[in-house]
């Protein structure tokens, strides 16, 4: 018998889990991590036994409130992470721990996605997708969770597995569950032969619908297995335990043509909407005077509203979408002419450019961070959201409009999906215990919506916001259904008390989250999540958003004088929090208001670090050339060695110094050190100097790659088992899962044996690389003199040595200035987060600066000729060709040296970060997991990145001999 997992009462575990993206906070008395559906059934059972309260969190991106609790608090989002893809992508089972964009991205090579498309797609996990009957812009009623699952597995608090998929499923429910089975016979047979109920139900299910049960399961589905499957559907935690789901996908459209139509006032939008619904558009979304003016000032911001003298303008964003592009022309064009009858401000012009699509979008999706980032101090950002029959949505928003002005809510904004009805709202309110002004507000907006016949929630879920309203809603006799169907299923009352139904008038108002201030980097944090998916320490440690929430816990335990939890959310936060930090940045691509975790990182590790460590990196940046050269040829020496008296002589100064003063040598590093950075010019010595070429001191320090070694330093080891491949062999199977194929070439193809198609056992290097390609290409570089005493200062920044990173930034302001003629000529740096160091180091000074892969994409590669395409690559993008837009310049050359490229779907930041994965190797491991056994599916001829560290990351995790992108392209066009 599986054993219940353990209840960790750790406060600090306690305190990171708690927090969600809405506006309450309980910190629960245990939280826990079942690893499968057999510890879940033990984990119930047990709390049915003691009769304990348990609440199961996923991703914790809801805004109502569902996923709190002050007992157990159950961590789904670490396991349940599976994907499998049936029927060409037709359909696809799913578990609930992994995200939205997980999935769809396993679907994107089949052109299909999953129905439900909210705005959350990036953290949002299947469990909350179910659990809340997500919708979206697109989805409507049609493509929902509720309409599009075909079926699903879930425990029941008995510990009950039901599983709709399978033959027989409602008999044995009957034989398992027959209390259960007979109560739901008897609602189904009550509510379908009760008229009044029945029109009810019709009524408030033809709109978007997330209030209270999804009792419209009664009049749909024939079995009672079926329908309580659907029941659980948007219950949120209250039913059961979703352990698996298969879903019917829908097909994505190649074409795209998206439009704004801008009009003199809501309720001309409004009264446009039955001309716009009648016209087929998959989207229209509908935005304000007020979001209009706030949109008017985001970047990018498209020229539709740029000069537009906003009064009491409003808008809808519109979108067709077609396999056809002929079709998509035609219905961009009846748009156009529709169009001309509506009275329009600004004329409607419909484009597929991305460029402008992406800038309209950006009016849309840029309202929330806009208004919640700008929001006042020690305030909360409360976004609600209602719908209501489309005829009524003018009045409704009127009616919101006034309530704003009545209570004083200055900076709100209307937006949402106006051909559903469906309208969002955002608020900035001061709460505290007694907010009296929300409490009077939300009564008002009650009585507005349930006035013009709307639903109080459309797709953020009842939670505990709305849950003393349901039975207001819908009126005593099918409150009195759903309290039943509660008592049928949960008889205890264990699962997630307090939501969706509550005897507590007042519940709404209760445990509200306090406001703490925190650190400037970190402040504006509205606790959404998004963040924590890309987070390379997600499953060590602590994510972005626990990074925050436990600097603002401490804050408030001190404010409380609780300075036992203070003290030890303190001591926890110094490995945590800091050391296992990449500082990587790839939270702020996520990030809805555009908080960069690492630059809090940075900030704590600099207040932290002592005079002498500073005098030491200071001392450092004086003499880069010598102690990267001195670095090199450490290497060298080590690499002489057996590996494991180097590993040994590391592991005795990490005990005496500590794990994150002293590196670990690993398996991964090469045996040799690199050349020194001399200076002069490379490439074509004929030709003119195009760029300044800086190579990176990562190439000096680290050797080129060479053939991975065993355990006993001898090389062609390949996996020894101590990565995060999960094979502990050298993986051989094909039919791996790719995320991008293509047998794009650049130039001719030959036939040529001269040229490379395998990887060599070992290589000169990419700086090497790079001369040999300007050589080919014509083009003449220069290296600075003094290059070889310069560095990015990364390295000086990721540790907190802000005087020794000022130091070295002023060095290659200098040096680089002159190089460049003052800018004339652009900076290529050959290492991806050096060039970001780089770009950053010469901010404000004109110079244009480049990464080797987008200056040879841009200026070489047209100029080169593949001789003889390898036959396959595996390509790891980085978190830096993210963040420098340089990921498809990455892939562009695979897919020009290769005739099959591999992206692996669960690529992520490696979290190498420098010499972070030499101090914690467990956090390159943990990043890596996932990549790691996708890679190891399916062997490839090379292995490729564009940074030197990464790449020894990715041989950590994989075994596999990772090398710059460009010493392949150099291979092939030898």
């Amino acid at each position: 018998m599986t054993v219940a997992p353990l209840l960790d009462t750790d406060v600090v575990a306690r305190h990171a889990l708690a927090h969600d993206a809405s506006h309450y906070l309980l910190l629960p008395e245990a939280v826990t991590s079942p690893t499968d559906e057999d510890s879940v059934v033990a984990l119930l059972r047990e709390a049915m036994r003691e009769r304990r309260p348990l609440t199961f969190r996923s991703g914790g991106t809801s805004l109502s409130g569902q996923a709190q609790s002050e007992a157990v608090l159950a961590d789904v989002r670490t396991h349940f992470r599976s994907i499998e893809v049936l029927d060409g992508g037709e359909r696809v089972r799913v578990g609930p721990g992994v995200t939205l964009r997980q999935v769809n991205a396993h679907l994107l090579r089949h052109m299909r996605r999953l129905g439900p498309d909210p705005a959350s797609e990036v953290a949002c996990t299947i469990g909350g997708v179910i659990a809340n009957n997500s919708s979206g812009m697109a989805a409507g009623i049609a493509e929902n969770s509720y309409r599009t699952l075909e079926s699903l597995r879930f425990v029941l608090p008995s510990g009950t597995v039901v599983d709709t998929g399978l033959e027989g499923a409602d008999a044995r429910l009957r034989r398992e569950e027959p209390a259960l089975h007979e109560g739901l016979v008897r609602l189904m047979r009550q509510v379908r032969d009760d008229a009044a109920a029945t029109s009810v139900i019709r009524e408030r299910f033809a709109l978007k619908n997330t209030m209270g049960y999804g009792i419209n399961a009664l009049l749909d589905f024939e079995t009672p297995a079926d329908v309580l499957a659907h029941l659980v559907v948007g219950s949120e935690g209250t039913l059961a335990f979703v352990s698996s789901a298969v879903f019917r996908t829908v097909p994505i459209q190649k074409h795209i043509t998206t439009g704004l139509m801008v009009l003199p006032s809501l309720e001309a939008a409004t009264a446009a909407l039955p001309e716009v619904v009648g016209a087929g558009f998959v989207t229209a979304e509908l935005m304000d005077a007020r979001s209009l003016i706030v949109a008017q000032g985001l970047a990018g911001a498209p020229q539709e509203i740029l000069g537009l003298d906003v009064e009491h303008h409003a808008a809808l964003l519109v979108e067709h979408r077609s396999d056809d592009s002929a079709e998509l022309a035609q219905r961009a064009a009846d748009a156009v002419g529709m169009s001309e009858g509506l009275g329009l401000s600004v004329p409607l012009e419909m484009t597929t450019d991305t460029a402008r699509r992406a800038a309209m979008w950006t009016t849309r999706k840029g309202l929330y961070a806009a208004i919640a980032g700008a929001r006042p101090a020690g305030s909360t950002a409360l976004l609600e959201d209602v719908a209501v029959p489309v005829p009524e949505l003018e009045a409704t928003c009127r009616g919101l409009q006034d309530l704003f002005d009545r209570h004083d809510y200055d900076e709100s904004v209307i937006f949402g999906h106006a051909k559903d009805g469906n309208i969002h709202f955002l608020l900035n309110e001061q709460l505290g215990e007694g907010s009296t002004r929300l409490e009077a507000f939300t009564q008002d907006m009650v009585e507005l919506v349930l006035d013009h016949g709307g639903n109080l929630k459309a797709e953020h879920g009842t939670g505990r916001v709305m849950a003393p309203f349901v039975e207001r809603q819908y009126g005593p006799e099918l409150y009195g259904v759903m309290r039943e169907i509660k008592a049928l299923v949960d008889p205890a009352g264990i699962l997630n008390p307090g939501v969706v139904l509550t005897e507590d008038p007042s519940a709404h108002m209760r445990d509200l989250k306090p406001v703490i201030g925190i650190e400037e980097e970190a402040d504006r944090c509205v606790e959404c999540g998004y963040c924590e998916p890309v987070c390379p320490s997600k499953d060590l440690t602590l994510t972005p958003r626990q990074r925050i929430v436990l600097r603002r816990d401490a804050n408030l335990a001190e404010q409380r004088g609780d300075s036992a939890t203070a003290a030890a959310i303190r001591s926890a936060y110094e490995y945590e929090g800091l050391e296992t930090c990449a500082v990587d940045g790839m939270c702020v691509t996520a990030c809805p208001v555009g908080i960069n975790t690492g630059d809090l990182v940075r900030r704590l590790r600099a207040e932290d670090a002592s005079a002498a460590p500073n005098a030491a990196w200071k001392a450092a940046a004086g003499n880069w050339d010598l102690l990267t050269r001195g670095a090199s040829a450490a290497m060298g020496v080590a690499g002489k060695l057996p590996q494991v008296l180097p590993r040994a002589a590391t592991d005795v100064g990490r005990a005496l110094l500590g794990s994150d003063v002293v590196p670990q040598y690993r398996g991964e590093l090469p045996r040799r050190g690199g050349s020194a950075r001399r200076a002069g010019g490379r490439g074509r010595a004929s030709a003119d100097v195009s760029a300044v070429y800086l190579p990176a001191c990562v190439h000096t320090m680290f050797g080129a790659a060479e053939e991975p070694r065993s355990s006993d330093g001898a090389a062609g080891g390949g996996c020894g088992g101590g990565c995060a491949c999960g094979t502990g062999t050298s993986a051989a199977s094909s039919g791996a899962t790719s995320g991008s194929t293509s047998g794009a070439t650049s130039g001719s193809t030959s036939g040529s044996t001269s040229a490379q198609t395998t990887a060599p056992t070992t290589s000169a290097g990419v700086p090497a690389s790079i001369d040999l390609l300007a050589q080919r290409a014509g083009v003449r570089l220069a290296v600075p003199d003094d290059a070889a005493s310069l560095c990015c200062g990364t390295p000086f920044s990721s540790k907190g040595m802000t005087g020794a990173k000022e130091q070295m930034r002023e060095q290659v302001r200098t040096a680089l200035l002159t190089a460049s003629h003052d800018g004339e000529l652009p900076v290529i740096v050959d290492a991806t987060s050096c060039t970001e160091g780089i770009l950053g180091a010469l901010e404000g000074t004109g110079i244009e600066v480049l990464d080797a892969i987008t200056f040879v994409r841009r200026h070489l590669l047209t100029r080169l000729t593949v001789r003889e395409p390898a036959g396959s690559v595996t390509v790891h993008p980085t978190c830096s060709t993210t963040h420098l837009g340089a990921t498809d310049d990455l892939v562009a050359i695979a897919e020009a040296a290769a005739r099959d490229v591999v992206v692996p779907v669960d690529w992520g930041c490696c979290g190498y970060a420098g010499d972070r994965g030499m101090l914690h190797p467990e956090l390159t491991a943990s990043a890596t997991r996932a990549e790691a056994a996708e890679i190891a599916q399916r062997e490839t001829d090379w292995y490729v990145s564009s940074n030197r560290t990464c790449e020894l990351g990715m041989q950590a995790a994989t075994g596999k001999p990772y090398r710059h992108v460009l010493e392949l392209l150099e291979a092939v066009t030898r």
